[in-house]
């Protein structure tokens, strides 16, 4: 049982109704992305939210542990006085010190414990204690879509434009609220009650109601050519990253993908998505169309979800068979 003598406690945020980590490389300019968070000032666009009572580690119950990452581990835990079921992920202070990522979590609780969409993961609340920082999060039973796809292989194409159609969603929601996530892969996505996929890590997001972007980061296969010849970008940078997300839910390896580090960036500067014989002409207009190297050139996340092939899968009786098939809300 974890042990947290000197609890702070921190108010629980959260609608009226509700009951109150990667396995490839992400780097980028901490120091650069904190300075640029703090001069954007706090999250306009807040969630009409109420207060309920405080927390600390005394008022939980901490069962089995889940999972553990780099800076912690996650649990299924209970909040005594509603019986009410949440993961619990514990991170280590010292951990997070040595990495030089307080301020990315930070961002994250402020913009993750704001968000309200079907497809984004919820964070509850927040406590710490001396030693260690506790996030409530929703559950997600399903795991990581990361671990399906390497077990599967490839998905179909009908299962990949249901996943698919979920994230556009969740980034369109994001975008609305003026955040840029920066970093979509199968690591960030889990899969929720009833199967609905899950954006779950915020790390690298931002919020960004006016200004341009020039932080570098993210995850190395999901870079997009505008970061990785160091311009300024914006949104953009996240129909890049989706457009990578299907080719590997496609393909089964992303489009880009080398065996050095230099070799991937060329990639991303200069080539073209190479497809198997199975992918359809209507994927590969699709996926052409969002990784053109020029931003201005990306078909907007609206079109996206107007486009035939995501159209043709995930609307009318296709939606009713998909769901029934591989979960999600209709």
């Amino acid at each position: 049982m974890l042990q947290s003598p000197k609890s702070t406690k921190v108010r629980i945020v959260t609608p009226a109704d509700d009951v109150a980590g990667g396995k490839r490389h992400r780097g980028g300019d901490k120091d650069k992305d904190a300075q640029e968070h703090s001069q954007s000032g706090v999250l306009e666009d807040c969630a009409v939210a109420t207060e309920i009572p405080w927390f600390t580690l005394n008022d939980i119950d901490v069962g089995k542990r889940l999972g553990a990452g780099k800076f912690g581990s996650v649990y299924v835990a209970r909040e005594r006085r509603t019986g009410f079921i949440f993961a619990l992920k514990v991170l280590d202070k010292n951990q997070l010190i040595t990495h030089r990522v307080e301020h990315q979590l930070r961002r994250e609780i402020e913009i993750q414990s704001h968000c309200r969409h079907v497809n984004i993961l919820r964070l509850y609340s927040f406590f710490y204690d001396e030693k260690r920082v506790y996030l409530m999060l929703e559950m997600a039973p399903g795991g990581e879509l990361y671990g399906l796809l390497q077990s599967r292989g490839t998905f179909s194409e009908a299962r990949s434009a249901w996943y698919f159609k979920q994230m556009v969603e969740a980034i369109q929601y994001c975008h609305t609220k003026h955040i840029i996530h920066r970093d979509i892969k199968p690591e960030n996505i889990l899969i929720g009650l009833k199967d609905t996929l899950k954006i779950a890590d915020f790390g690298w997001a931002v919020h960004a109601p006016t200004s341009r972007r020039e932080t570098f980061c993210g995850t190395l296969d999901y870079l997009p050519p505008e970061m990785v010849h160091n311009k300024r970008y914006h949104s953009q940078v996240d129909v890049w990253g989706l457009g990578v997300l299907l080719y590997e839910f496609l393909v089964g390896k992303p489009p880009f993908e080398d065996n050095s580090e230099k070799g991937t960036y060329k990639k991303i500067k200069t080539c073209t998505p190479v497809f198997p014989p199975h992918v359809t002409k209507e994927a590969k207009d699709l996926i052409t169309r969002i990784l053109h190297k020029n931003p201005l050139d990306r078909l907007t996340l609206e079109e996206v979800l107007q486009h035939p092939w995501v159209h043709l899968n995930t609307k009318g009786e296709n939606a009713v068979r998909l769901q029934k098939h591989y979960g999600g809300m209709l």
